[in-house]
C-alpha cells in the first residue's frame, strides 16, 4: 500500500515521516483480501489550522484511502501532529472495519443466491 504525504505550513521532517510511514502501513494487513489490483493507496494531508493560535486544537489531518471500487475517508484535529495522526488510524481502521462487513455481506447474497 503505497502512502502519499501532503504537508501544508508543517515540515514534514524525517522522523514524522518515519512516524506516518509505522502508523499507517500496518493497515494493509487489513486489505490484502479486497485489494484486487494491488493499488490501495492513502493520500493523507497534514496541515496547521491557524497560523496565529498557539492553544487548542492547532493541527488538522486527513486521509483518504483508495481502494478499488471505494474511498474511504477519515479526518482529524488536535493540538499536536502526532495525536491527530493517531486519530487518522483510528478512524480509518474502523472504517476498513465497516467495508469489510459490508464487502463480506454482499458477497454472501451472491454465493446463496446460486
Amino acid at each position: 500500500m503505497k502512502i502519499n504525504i501532503k504537508t501544508i505550513q508543517v515540515d514534514l521532517t524525517p522522523s514524522l515521516n518515519v512516524y506516518i510511514e509505522e502508523k499507517l502501513s500496518p493497515l494493509a494487513k487489513f486489505l490484502k483480501r479486497f485489494d484486487e489490483t494491488g493499488d490501495a493507496e492513502i493520500w493523507l494531508e497534514v496541515s496547521r489550522a491557524t497560523q496565529h493560535h498557539r492553544k487548542g486544537d492547532v493541527f488538522e489531518a486527513s486521509a483518504d484511502l483508495r481502494l478499488p471500487k471505494k474511498i474511504l475517508r477519515a479526518e482529524s484535529t488536535a493540538s499536536d501532529v502526532r495525536a491527530a495522526i493517531d486519530e487518522i488510524k483510528r478512524e480509518l481502521s474502523l472504517e476498513i472495519q465497516k467495508y469489510r462487513t459490508q464487502f463480506l455481506e454482499v458477497k454472501k447474497k451472491k454465493l446463496a443466491r446460486k
